[in-house]
This record gives C-alpha cells, sequence and structure tokens, in this order.
C-alpha cells in the first residue's frame, strides 16, 4: 500500500462497464462516511492494531474491516473479537493479497474465494464485500466478484497511513481536503499505519463533527438515504 497513491495514477484508464461495477462512495447526498481498514498480512509485528480496535470499541465507532485469508489465520482470536462487535461489518481482500491482473480470470476467482470460504467454514460469516489487493482490478476481476454475489468496494479517499514519511498531521490535512459525504476512507488496522489510531481520534472527535459527518458501516453508507443513521 505504499505506493497506492503512484499505483492508482499509473493504472490505465478503466472502460465505463467495469467502472460501474465498482464502488468508490456512498450516496454524495448522504451525511455519513464509511472508516474502512484493510487487514493485510505483515512479514514483522503483531499485525493488528489493538489500540485503534480498543477506541473504536470505546467510542462506539461504526467501522468496516477487509480481511485476507492469510491475516485470518494467524489472527483467529481477533477475528472471532471483530465479529461479536455489532457496529462492525467484516469484507475480504483476497487470500494472500496477491496482484490480481497479473492472474487469469480462474486463479483470480480462488484468490478471491480464499477468505470467503474460510470465514464462512470456521466463522459462520457470510462475508459479501470484497476489496482487492493493492486497489487493483481488471474486467475479470470484477466479473468473477459479480459472479460470486460480492459488492465489489474501493475508495475515494486514501489516507496514506503506511506511510512512514507522512506524519499525523500530513494525513489529517489531507483528509480535510478530501472528505465530503458519502466519503469511503481507506486506512489499515494491521500495525502498518504508526498514527491510524491518533488521525481516527481526530476524525472522531473534530473533522466530523464539524462537518455533520457521521461514521458508518460500508454497507448502511450504501443505503443511506440522505439521513444519518441513528
Amino acid at each position: 500500500m505504499l505506493g497506492l497513491v503512484l499505483t492508482m495514477l499509473l493504472v490505465p484508464a478503466i472502460p465505463t462497464f467495469t467502472q460501474a461495477q465498482v464502488i468508490k462512495s456512498g450516496p454524495s447526498s448522504c451525511p455519513g462516511v464509511a472508516l474502512t481498514f484493510d487487514l493485510c498480512p505483515v512479514r514483522n509485528g503483531a499485525g493488528y492494531d489493538q489500540a485503534l480496535i480498543d477506541y473504536l470499541i470505546e467510542q462506539k465507532i461504526p467501522a468496516t474491516f477487509f480481511m485476507s485469508g492469510k491475516w485470518i489465520t494467524k489472527h483467529d482470536q481477533q477475528v472471532r473479537a471483530l465479529l461479536l462487535v455489532p457496529f462492525f461489518e467484516v469484507g475480504t481482500h483476497g487470500e494472500v493479497h496477491a496482484h490480481l491482473p497479473l492472474h487469469s480470470a480462474d486463479e483470480q476467482k480462488q484468490e478471491i474465494l480464499g477468505p470467503v470460504r474460510l470465514l464462512k467454514a470456521k466463522y459462520g460469516h457470510d462475508a459479501t464485500l470484497f476489496r482487492p489487493p493493492y486497489g487493483e482490478f481488471n474486467d475479470d476481476t470484477v466479473n468473477v466478484a459479480r459472479a460470486l454475489g460480492l459488492q465489489f468496494i474501493l475508495w475515494d479517499v486514501v489516507s496514506g497511513d503506511p506511510d512512514p514519511t507522512l506524519t499525523a498531521i500530513r494525513i489529517e490535512d489531507r483528509l480535510k481536503r478530501l472528505i465530503r459525504k458519502g466519503s469511503v476512507i481507506v486506512m489499515h488496522a494491521n500495525g502498518k499505519g504508526r498514527h491510524t489510531q491518533e488521525v481516527v481520534q481526530d476524525l472522531h472527535q473534530q473533522l466530523l463533527p464539524r462537518r455533520n459527518l457521521t461514521p458508518m458501516t460500508m454497507s448502511d453508507l450504501l443505503i443511506c438515504n440522505g439521513q444519518a443513521a441513528p
């Protein structure tokens, strides 16, 4: 995710048909935003931002998590804890965080299905939201996700939280420029974001209240009819 902004700038123009199948934000009339957190596999560290999760729970802030299969297999206790929180939502993020466009449609299907099957078989959870690793996809990715009955979720606001060169203030300044009604914000809960908890606290206590915006789960944002969820 460190080169996410550059990657997105370099991706060729996407055909209109494909764009129509990809969700980047909620309704522009909705006074809410979705705080979304990727749980990608990590090579070093705990792979879990406990302080961030504790803050979200303490403040009862709705959030959506996208788990990779590899991350799930190493974090059984954390998966169970997240699934128990009524204002959290859990989607999937591929099996091993692969670059999907480099693979065939069949290979992409197996990569996408891995964590979906695991969450259902081991935890009894039906995951219907899917976010492609690195935000990379092609027509095959979209078609496979649609055929599997998954909603294809991207974002319209990149926090940049895994970038070690970004301070909390710089991340917050970026969010102030980009966040609007219906925004989907991508962050990380796998410990890669050094300032994620601090940024979320600022969002919750200052930026969102000032703009009369309410945090929502991704699913609630998508059905928002212009009113904040109770």
